[in-house]
């Protein structure tokens, strides 16, 4: 378990107000799917990823950068975050903080492959915020294990 931790700053999205309370319950289209919030910059990693999660019984809604993964987040609440840590306008522990604040029980993960995040980590652990950490690369099987088995 690593523990990571970012001050916020700056707009949110019109759409998001990260201090009053929770944008809507889970995704009411799929009421019985646990949905899955998962962001990378990336693109090839989050279009495999979603398929392979939708095709493991989750709902998965894919963004490409903090920001849009921010407006996602108010209008569905996510049962999971899986991130990026190195995105460019918004870190994902920049995110998962920010998450965090708005829904306490959304569970979670941070994956990198980066040497970089060294510092952001650190940081974190003196602020004391914790989320888990996944390596890059990913075996798709092993973060349907590791969603499946929290």
């Amino acid at each position: 378990m690593v523990s990571a931790s970012i001050f916020v700053k700056g707009d949110y999205p019109s759409s998001v107000n990260p201090l009053f309370g929770e944008a809507s319950e889970s995704s009411d289209s799929q009421p019985n799917r646990p949905t899955v919030l998962l962001v990378d910059d990336e693109p090839l990693i989050v279009d495999t990823l979603t398929e392979v999660l939708e095709d493991a019984g989750f709902h998965v809604l894919p963004a490409y950068d903090g920001w849009t993964a921010l407006e996602k987040v108010a209008r569905c609440r996510p049962d999971y975050l899986l991130s990026d840590v190195l995105m460019p306008k918004m870190n994902g522990l920049e995110l998962a903080i920010t998450i965090r604040q708005m829904y306490p029980s959304v569970r979670i993960t941070l994956f990198s492959g980066q040497a970089g995040i060294s510092e952001i980590l650190l940081d974190g652990q003196r602020r004391g915020v914790e989320f888990e950490l996944l390596a890059k690369p990913m075996h798709p099987l092993k973060v349907i294990e590791h969603l499946k088995g929290r």
